[in-house]
């Protein structure tokens, strides 16, 4: 309710000024916030993640210690037992190495094999060989020697070396901190002085009869605790600078050495397990090992410890990775693992003090005569074995002296040493920084983590410093980007276009507001490019622009003022060798390009206007940033308004991130491609910039695209993307790379499209019929192919959303999709043919993803056969009929249909398609609940169909669960399922029959240009709708109306027009076809009249307000500035320059196109709508908190002063030079006595040009000379229009049909076979080849009956089984992932507050916030 009434208080303030207050509010305009439920989540997650990590790393360290009580030779349990916990010891330290193994095997065969430096890698085995060496004797050998405090303080001298490590290389970022590991180093060399003493005394004072070759196992100790300090060596040297180098060669092998380095640890586990215990000890009897059924508590205990032990340290080793990445590295992470040790020590005494009185010597005060009474309960069943033996560990410490029991503190002292020097070791962890979402590798630098020592595991393997942020106080540098977004426009709707300029503005609210603080470093320009902008008046002969961009300039005035309550303030029209541009700059100071393409100039269509601006954006940009004289200055200073907030003129807006460019790699310039309907907010944008920030090789990254509409057509569109994106999409991320990054929302590195044979491989103009299919019928998949092959990974991000349209008509979608198969099959068997040098190039692309990406496409292959053939087990549940002859039944259609495909019209195609897929539908309909009832016939859903039906009813559902956001397109699920044949089968025919056709087949339509003649003898213009089909009827007449006739002939006879308010015009609908009453009008109004369709009227909402142009206001000149000339004497000289930058600009020839373009934009200087640009102006230019009570004040007075001076001017009346001239006067000598009397003197220049950008006209310029060459050279050489002759059309046509009756012949001969197949199968019979099943009622028990399946039918069945299931578990993996980026999002998220912080005015710079920190100010242009 106070939103309503909020919206209304506005309303009232609008209606104040003019009589059409009424505007829109796009969906999305209001300003993002943070939501509470988020935030809480967030938390949550970040506490539950820490709760893991602790109980993960206290139960594997508990465990390990359990283990190695229960198998120390001083414990009570019998030598078979020992020696079966002494095994399940040695598990415990394989099972990390084996995980490694997997892992690293799994990426050499899935990513790619780089051969590795054996020097090096020799190095590495060493080192390994040696960590492995000393974990295994201080584990297998010395720790069952001690008592179990022993053991869990001893393990804290693993530190040693990594402390040296760091005093020697000094690297610490301050001195003093050099400390911490000078600290470490001193309490290490303690607690192991205080475990000598300890041992000393318990020999000297007998505790349980300790012999004196204890000493040779704390030296063993000791030795074998340094060579697992070994173990991260790499991490400290890799802190260094003069290291990094020499051991990044390191990651590119890392994966192959961690192959073969875990079988040497796990061989020299084995070897010193063996050693020891056989040749040494002899303590191992082989038969002991053959478990009887009495041994059941042996095994249980063994197993189970093995189990806790080996799946908590792998899940601690995941939850601290996952605390990292959410930026939960404190609370998470280092306080948990920090505290791990002392948890275990505090959990043993809990329970040693609860549940030692259980035992039968608790009764006993002395601990001593406990520690005795522990013998007699060693023979007994009635106590816990676990709580026993530790128990009897206790005993062997000092507590259990007769004689001193004070020497335990020693013990006790030697824990606090030890803990005390590996925190203080790892001290850096507290500190590190972290960027949004970090790869492993660049957190930790071993994927290996060692079981034995989890919690120091953890932060020894820390990377002391995150590369990306070497410069821990200011990597702003580092993380800064341009992004360039580049939308495609193709006969969009005015809804569709007030889409795309809301996310745009959306994103320049939440990048440029200067009172909000962001974290995000980029910068942005928004470019559009309009195909087919232009049209050839009929009665004129003039080129202008057509009603598509008459629109797009309505929606960017609409949106302006939504996000403003004002109109544009900085509106540039320039003339261009490819037709025009549009320059905004948007309410933040972003810029807004709208490139006007001249198809009789330029070449048309989506991907030559890519092509086009990647060679402007990437080409042109890249050579003047590289060329910093070439980036034009401020050559024209009448420019006023285009200058930064703080009222200091440098560098055009324009230019701006031309010169910000020069300091950023073409690495981080990335280019974000949308469609012209295409609606994002500022995340998604966010989060893919993540993902190639992250990965170097990430050449593109694309989103969770979402169709949009209504109609059963979208709502198959709407399950089909969701499954394409939960299923496809990871699977091909996880294993390998995404093979198609669609054109309507991807992000995509420059020097990735910049790269050798991609860019420029880009431009080849089709010729061959192949060319045409695989080039122009799918871009977007041609450019991921391109990238793929020259080394790129493309990656899918499941939490960056876009919403674009979808077709809703049956024609629309069949068209769009006959386009899309094609090109789809073409692109990936070009990059299965060139398989062997993709994998070579390509660290993404393996073999195995080879493999699998041809078992997708043989799947797409037998498509229309595998649904004929559940077609024919349909006819078969439904009609009761034989195999074979269901079989046959089930193949006329489908050869029907090829037959009608290749007669008939393409529109007859659609029609046949549309009546078949509704038959179809019936019959599917009727295929599922005759599979249910097949179920319960037969009493058990274990059929072979029964069980697919099942599981994936079951897999679908799991994976909706696993994104509640798209849970509700499960209910698409149905729909989806009954139009299988029509999208898997007579699509398929429709869209390979129809390869030789190369048009889009979408949005065909020409609102410009012929529809002037076109509409004028309709008497009847009818559209009617039959669910989701158009069909058009119309009614002509042969002569055109003579009144439309005269009135045409009248206006082009008719002499310019005297000046016409919006109230006059405002009674004519433009739009209507017959005559307006008032026939005198202006000619502008009654060509626009004739050359607007009838289809137009009423065709969308209002879109501001209607003013004309007055001759005055044609006139007027393209600067305003010179009315300053009574400032102060200190702007003279600004002022002279504006004069003569007007003068300049006057003389600029322009088309015919320009004018009525700029007259649009003169209704900004219309009474009504110069009021609130002004009041919006002084309340943006003083918008410190501080200033609020002179802002009020200003808008106050500067309001009245504009009503008094225009108080004879109509609202929508434009005024004329002369008054534009007094009211900037008036203005501006009111503000300076406002600004005088509050003693705020220093704000008049500000409050001043604020004035100037209320009165400023929308300006002409003329192209820079060294842009107008690139663009004559670039048109010259690949975007000059095709003009085939038609020969060459004919030649064309044959080669297309030539391929379509091949690619048909191979898909027909492939289908038939696999049919044939089956139907002999059939034919033959299932008693004599048959795979018998058998057959399961539901409870479990076996009914004695079997289920004769065909071998072909089974071998199909289980391979698409295994193909969901691989893909299943690939979107699990990719889920937990997605959940971590986005928990990581919220924690960085741009939260809006206001700024009250003061700018000084005395000395205003804009800063350029660079890597050498360059301020650039008015002085140094």
């Amino acid at each position: 309710m106070e939103e309503i009434k909020e919206r209304g208080k506005k309303i009232e303030l609008r209606q104040r000024d003019t009589w059409d207050p009424f505007q829109l509010n796009p969906i999305g305009a209001e300003k993002e916030r943070k939501r509470r439920c988020f935030q809480l989540a967030q938390y949550l997650v970040a506490v539950i993640v820490g709760i893991a990590v602790l109980v993960s790393a206290v139960v594997a360290k508990g465990s390990l210690l359990v283990l190695s009580t229960l198998s120390s030779p001083s414990s009570m349990r019998s030598p078979k037992e020992k020696q079966f916990y002494m095994l399940m010891l040695v598990f415990c330290l394989v099972c990390p190495n084996f995980l490694v193994f997997i892992k690293s095997l799994w990426r050499c065969a899935f990513k790619s094999f780089v051969h590795p430096n054996m020097k090096t890698m020799s190095f590495i085995f060493l080192i390994e060989c040696l960590v492995s060496l000393g974990t295994s004797v201080l584990v297998l050998v010395v720790m069952p020697q001690f008592d179990v405090l022993t053991n869990l303080f001893i393990s804290g001298g693993v530190c040693i070396m990594s402390a040296i490590l760091q005093i020697v290389f000094r690297l610490q970022g301050e001195t003093w901190k050099i400390v911490f590991p000078v600290c470490s180093l001193i309490l290490t060399v303690a607690g192991y002085c205080l475990l000598g003493i300890d041992y000393y005394v318990r020999v000297s004072s007998y505790v349980d009869r300790q012999n004196t070759d204890c000493f040779v196992y704390v030296g063993i100790g000791i030795f074998s605790s340094l060579l697992v300090s070994l173990c991260w060596w790499e991490n400290p040297l890799q802190a260094t600078n003069r290291m990094q180098d020499t051991l990044s060669e390191l990651d590119g092998f890392r994966d192959f050495v961690f192959v073969i380095s875990s079988i040497l640890r796990i061989i020299v586990i084995g070897g010193v397990y063996l050693i020891y215990h056989v040749l040494i000890q002899k303590s191992i009897v082989w038969s002991d090992f053959n478990l009887q059924s009495e041994d059941w508590e042996l095994l249980q205990i063994g197993l189970v410890v093995f189990f806790l032990q080996a799946f908590c340290s792998a899940a601690c080793h995941w939850f601290g990775v996952v605390a990292c990445k959410i930026h939960a590295v404190r609370m998470s992470f280092a306080l948990p693992v920090c505290c791990t040790g002392p948890a275990v020590l505090l959990l043993g005494m809990v329970l040693f003090i609860t549940e030692a009185q259980q035992l039968d010597g608790a009764e006993h005060g002395n601990i001593t005569e406990f520690c005795e009474s522990l013998a007699y309960l060693s023979h007994k069943n009635t106590t816990p074995v676990v709580l026993l033996e530790i128990t009897r560990s206790i005993c062997r410490t000092s507590l259990n002296s007769y004689y001193l029991q004070w020497p335990f503190s020693m013990l006790a002292l030697e824990g606090v040493c030890m803990w005390s020097g590996f925190v203080t070791c790892t001290y850096y962890v507290w500190k590190i920084k972290v960027q949004r979402i970090e790869r492993t590798s660049q957190l930790f630098v071993r994927r290996l983590y060692e079981s034995a020592f989890i919690d120091l595991s953890l932060l020894l393997n820390t990377k002391m410093k995150v590369p990306r942020a070497r410069n821990q106080e200011s990597h702003d540098d580092i993380q800064n980007c341009v992004i360039y977004l580049c939308a495609t426009m193709w006969h969009e709707t005015y809804d569709e276009m007030l889409k795309i300029l809301t996310s745009m503005f959306r994103l320049d609210r939440y990048r440029g507001d200067p009172k909000e603080e962001h974290k995000d470093c980029f910068n942005f320009e928004c470019h559009i490019y309009v195909d087919d902008a232009f049209m050839t008046d009929k009665d004129t002969g003039k080129r202008l622009v057509n009603s598509y961009v008459n629109d797009l300039i309505s929606v960017v005035i609409e949106v302006y003022r939504v996000f403003t309550n004002k109109e544009p303030d900085d509106v540039s029209i320039i003339e261009t060798p490819f037709g025009g541009r549009l320059m905004f700059v948007m309410p933040e100071g972003n810029m807004l390009y709208v490139h006007l393409k001249d198809k009789s100039l330029i070449r048309n269509k989506k991907r030559w206007s890519q092509i086009m601006y990647l060679y402007y954006l990437l080409g042109w940009k890249g050579y003047i940033v590289k060329n910093p004289q070439k980036i034009p200055r401020q050559n024209n200073p009448c420019r006023a308004s285009l200058i930064s907030l703080d009222g200091e003129s440098f560098l055009l807006p324009q230019y701006d991130n031309d010169n910000k460019r020069k300091f950023i790699s073409d690495e981080n310039v990335y280019i974000l491609a949308l469609d012209g309907d295409t609606d994002f907010q500022p995340k998604a944008v966010i989060l893919l910039v993540d993902r190639l920030r992250m990965y170097d090789n990430v050449g593109a990254a694309c989103g969770r695209i979402h169709p949009t509409g209504m109609g059963p057509m979208v709502w198959y569109q709407k399950f089909e993307y969701a499954v394409g994106h939960w299923l496809q999409k990871t699977a091909e991320h996880v294993f390998g790379s995404v093979l198609c990054s669609p054109g309507c929302f991807s992000l995509f590195r420059g020097s990735a499209l910049m790269d050798d044979n991609v860019l420029k491989r880009y431009t080849t103009t089709a010729t061959r019929a192949a060319e045409y299919v695989q080039y122009d019928q799918g871009e977007d998949r041609w450019l991921c192919t391109l990238l793929l092959q020259q080394g790129w990974r493309v990656e899918y991000n499941a939490a960056s959303d876009a919403y674009t349209n979808s077709p809703q008509e049956f024609k629309e979608f069949y068209n769009q999709r006959r386009r899309w198969g094609p090109s789809t099959l073409a692109n990936t068997l070009d990059l299965l043919h060139s398989g062997a040098e993709t994998v070579k190039r390509n660290s993404s692309i393996s073999r195995l993803y080879i493999f699998y990406q041809m078992f997708t496409v043989g799947s797409s292959i037998l498509g229309p056969a595998s649904v004929t053939l559940m077609i024919a087990g349909a006819f078969q549940f439904v009609f009761q009929i034989a195999g074979t002859l269901s079989i046959v039944i089930a193949s006329i259609p489908p050869v029907f249909y090829i037959i009608v495909c290749f007669i008939a019209k393409p529109n007859n195609q659609i029609t046949i398609a549309a009546i078949m897929s509704v038959l179809y539908a019936f019959l599917m309909t009727a295929s599922f609940f005759s599979i249910i009832g097949d179920m319960v016939i037969q009493g058990t859903f274990l059929t072979p169909t029964g069980l697919f039906l099942v599981s994936m009813a079951i897999m679908y559902m799991v994976t909706a669960i696993l994104h509640p956001e798209e849970f509700g397109m499960i209910i698409y699920g149905l729909m989806y399922f009954i139009c299988i044949p029509s999208g898997y089968l007579l699509l398929t025919i429709y869209s390979l029959v129809n390869m030789h056709i190369v048009s889009w087949g979408t949005r065909e339509t020409n609102k410009g240009e012929g529809e002037v003649k076109k509409n004028h003898n309709i008497l009847c213009d009818k559209n009617c709708r039959l669910c989701c089909w158009d069909m058009k009827i119309q009614v002509t007449q042969e002569t055109e109306n003579l009144i439309l006739q005269q009135i045409t002939s009248q206006t082009v006879q008719q002499a310019p027009p005297p000046p016409t308010t919006n109230q006059e015009i405002t009674q004519q609908p433009a739009a209507k076809p017959e005559p307006p009453a008032n026939l005198d009008t202006t000619k502008e109004k009654a060509v626009e009249g004739a050359k607007k369709p009838a289809a137009k009227l009423n065709r969308r909402p209002g879109k501001g307000n209607d003013a004309a142009s007055t001759s005055s206001a044609e006139k007027r000149s393209i600067s305003l500035s010179d009315s300053d000339e009574d400032d102060d004497d200190d702007d003279d000289d600004d002022d002279d320059f504006m004069i003569g930058g007007q003068e300049e600009t006057q003389e600029i020839p322009v088309s015919d196109w320009v004018i009525p373009v700029k007259e649009e934009f003169l209704k900004k200087l219309t009474y009504a709508n110069m009021k609130r640009n002004l009041q919006e102006q002084i309340r943006y230019t003083l918008r410190n908190k501080n200033e609020d009570e002179l802002c009020e004040e200003l808008v106050l007075m500067l309001t009245d002063t504009l009503n008094g001076e225009l108080s004879e001017v109509g609202p929508e009346d434009i005024l004329t030079d002369a008054q534009l001239e007094e009211l900037q006067h008036a203005l501006s000598e009111q503000a300076r006595r406002i600004l005088k009397t509050s003693q705020m003197g220093k704000l008049e220049k500000r409050v001043r040009r604020a004035i100037e950008k209320t009165l400023i006209a929308p300006q002409v310029q003329k192209l820079d000379e060294g842009e107008q060459d690139f663009w004559n050279k670039l048109l010259e050489r690949y975007l000059k229009p095709i003009k085939d002759t038609k020969e060459h059309q004919e030649e064309v046509t044959r080669e297309l049909k030539s391929l379509r009756n091949k690619a048909v012949f191979l898909y027909f001969i492939v289908n038939v076979l696999w049919v044939v197949a089956t139907f002999f199968l059939q034919a033959i019979g299932n008693d004599v080849i048959s795979i018998k099943i058998p057959k399961y009622f539901p409870n479990g028990s076996e009914s004695g009956e079997y289920l004769k399946v065909e071998p072909l039918s089974l071998m199909f069945l289980l391979s698409f089984a295994i193909l969901l299931l691989i893909q299943f578990l690939a979107m699990l993996y990719h889920r937990v992932y997605t959940l971590i980026h986005v928990v990581s999002y919220r924690s960085t998220e741009k939260d809006y507050k206001e700024r009250d912080d003061e700018i000084d005015d005395e000395g205003l710079t804009m800063q350029n916030h660079f890597a050498n920190g360059l301020v650039i100010t008015s002085d140094d242009l």
